[in-house]
């Protein structure tokens, strides 16, 4: 439970400081931002989140659910705008894949050559 609080408290915090501060990102954004902070920082243990933030992982498909559901209200205008859907998706999917796999390839041959910084 003490796992569930803190990533909650975090959520909440982000939440508050966005609506405050009129900050453009999402409250959730900056939450997790602070959360990280306090991971490296040390101010919070990961054993103290590990078992609630792997249960979250674990069922984050029910979380998303409602969302694709949602998106049966949209399906005319998705089916009126499939092939510029499609090609977004795909054309987006292989510009990740591309620069990913000569992102590694560099890598890879900079830690062959012993020259990682």
């Amino acid at each position: 439970m003490l796992g569930f609080a803190i990533l909650l408290a975090f959520h909440l915090l982000g939440t508050w400081l966005q609506l405050s501060l009129h900050i453009p990102l999402p409250g959730n954004v900056i939450g997790l931002i602070l959360f990280t902070i306090s991971l490296f920082a040390k101010w919070i243990k990961l054993s103290w989140v590990e078992s609630a933030a792997g249960w979250l992982t674990g069922h984050m498909m029910l979380f998303f659910t409602p969302f694709v559901v949602g998106t049966m209200v949209f399906f005319p205008l998705i089916a009126s705008n499939w092939l510029s859907i499609s090609v977004g998706i795909i054309g987006s999917s292989m510009a990740v894949l591309i620069v990913t796999g000569l992102l590694t390839a560099k890598l890879q041959r900079k830690e062959s050559d012993g020259d990682v910084s």
